[in-house]
């Protein structure tokens, strides 16, 4: 259990509509009060820290990671990913099931909270995957992870072609209340792609995927949503088409989520053309439209969530080249501060609003007790210090990888302190 006291801090809580300079108490691991500084030390022995002059809000959450453990343990680790999730500001971050094994049973989901357990600092949520292996050909027992803790199923890096299968994965998630992430890409428009259909993939000669291979995908599954009722979640949205599809199908009552990653409200495809594998992802980079498309559903409310896709790759490995390359940037440790940049120093988001897209609104897509800071809940906090101006350093990483295009950028908005249930980390 640990007790811990924030004083004079600017206080964000989008849950309960609290945005107000006060302090907060947290004892025996919960949110306790705001109140009187010596009445609460009359009896607790607390971590006392002064945050005059930051920002105060509830523990950050990523839902959107690749922890790579088990089998890819040379890019990053449970323990490593929670490091530069902590270093960040996220206390809690949902892993994607694409490991080596895949997280296709009840048993691997317990696997993943055991070693959590044992070596995470952040709290770790794991999703399973639709299909056995990724193979997109047989329902996994999403019924039985969901017992153990899956808190949402996905088979992101790939998407799943078959429409039954898919059918059958949302009437399972109308019947049991969780969601289906989907990575929406329909693979046979964008074979042996490594960016952006456009201008500059045909002056460096590479094979690019259009914006139509994600739109297509998009609307087949908000029809499949809507016909069954299921909750469906976008993962990593980057096209145009795609924020007026989901625009749409909220508008007509379909159950529907979104996020979107800020490598892709803030990059064009033109960035290949000077980083090389540090730009290449999937879905790519694409262009300035789509990059304001985003930013606008950002701010009206379309997209959702903001999560990071961190996706470390061993140096080794990026440096094969745009076309064996694998796809893929980390961001756990950049997020927070390209937020506050691009979004809410610009004015597209409300500092409060930015803070709801990484809190409360995931939470509530994962059905997790996170994301707040109401008396009672888990004592998970996170302080800014919106004025922090600092050079992106990827030497510090606490990744085990390195594969971000924000190297030596210059950003505002840092994280000051990180806490879990009370204890910094």
């Amino acid at each position: 259990m640990s007790d811990a006291f924030i004083t004079n801090g600017q206080i964000i809580d989008p849950a309960n509509n609290i945005n107000e300079v006060g302090d907060l108490f947290i004892a025996d691991s919960k949110i306790a009060q705001v109140g009187d500084k010596e009445k609460f030390l009359e009896s607790h022995t607390a971590d006392v820290y002064d945050a005059t002059g930051l920002t105060v809000v509830p523990g950050l959450i990523d839902m959107h990671v690749h922890l790579r453990e088990p089998g890819f343990e040379h890019k990053e680790t449970i323990a490593t990913g929670t490091a530069a999730a902590a270093a960040g500001g996220f206390t809690s971050v949902a892993c994607m099931a694409n490991t080596s094994p895949v997280i296709d049973t009840p048993e691997k989901i317990e696997q993943i909270y055991d070693i959590a357990r044992e070596t995470a600092q952040t709290n770790v949520f794991p999703f399973g995957s639709i299909t056995k292996d990724l193979a997109g050909n047989e329902l996994t027992d999403m019924r039985g992870m969901h017992s153990v803790g899956a808190v949402g199923f996905s088979d992101d890096g790939v998407t799943v072609m078959n429409s039954a299968l898919m059918r059958e994965a949302l009437a399972l998630s109308a019947e049991l209340g969780f969601p289906i992430m989907v990575h929406c890409e329909e693979h046979n428009l964008n074979a042996d792609a490594v960016m952006n259909l456009g201008e500059t993939s045909r002056k460096l000669g590479l094979i690019g995927s259009p914006n139509a291979a994600e739109d297509i995908i998009v609307a087949r599954d908000i029809m499949l949503a809507e016909l069954t009722g299921g909750h469906l979640h976008v993962l990593h949205v980057s096209t145009a088409g795609a924020v007026d599809l989901i625009r749409q199908g909220k508008n007509r009552g379909v159950h529907l989520t979104a996020e979107a990653c800020p490598h892709h409200w803030i990059l064009t495809d033109t960035e290949v053309e000077k980083q090389g594998t540090n730009a290449k992802m999937h879905p790519p980079l694409r262009t300035q439209t789509d990059i304001d498309a985003i930013i606008e559903g950002l701010s009206d409310g379309t997209i959702d969530a903001i999560a990071t896709d961190h996706a470390p790759h061993a140096p080794s490995e990026k440096a094969l080249g745009m076309l064996d390359a694998p796809n893929g940037i980390t961001g756990l440790e950049t997020c927070l501060p390209l937020v506050f940049t691009y979004l809410v120093q610009p004015g597209h988001l409300t500092l409060s609003e930015a803070i709801a897209k990484m809190t409360s609104i995931p939470a509530n897509i994962l059905g997790i007790d996170r994301g707040t800071l109401s008396v009672g809940a888990v004592g998970d906090v996170t302080v800014i210090d919106v004025n922090a101006v600092n050079e992106v350093d990827v030497q510090k990483s606490c990744s085990k990888s390195q594969n971000t295009p924000f190297a030596e950028w210059e950003l505002k908005g840092w994280k000051a302190i990180t806490l879990r249930e009370g204890k910094k980390i």
